[in-house]
């Protein structure tokens, strides 16, 4: 496995883990806890999905000074409180410092979160004057 060299101090508890990690690819598994629920019935809020799924993108360009641009994106299927989510991400485009990333993520293999994500490889940290 390709070492992980962005992101380095994200709370993986809430974003997840990276279980997989190659050139331009990336997964990483997200484990929905009771602190991610919205109510009652076990709904976990999508952000946090959508929070595994930012993370697995900028895994897979995997470069210290990437940040997101813009995304579109759809929440296919809800998720409950205990599910594991597998979020995979493909490189699909890189042109100069822009790099197109396609995610999908899977609980048990169904598709509940689709995105494109277009990012940007930085010459220095984003919060660096």
């Amino acid at each position: 496995m390709v070492e992980v060299n962005t992101h380095l101090e994200i709370d993986t508890s809430l974003c997840g883990k990276v279980i997989k990690l190659q050139v331009d690819y990336a997964e990483v598994l997200l484990h929905t806890t009771q602190r991610m629920s919205v109510d009652s019935r076990g709904l976990v809020h999508g952000g946090f999905v959508f929070g595994a799924a930012d993370y697995v993108a900028m895994t897979a360009v995997n470069d210290p000074y990437v940040v997101l641009g813009s995304v579109s994106s759809k929440f296919t299927a809800p998720v409950k409180v205990g599910d594991v989510v597998l979020c995979k991400a493909n490189v699909i485009n890189v042109k100069r410092k822009k790099r197109e990333v396609q995610v999908q993520a899977f609980v048990n293999e169904k598709l509940v979160f689709e995105g494109s994500f277009t990012t940007f490889v930085l010459n220095k940290h984003v919060l660096e004057g």
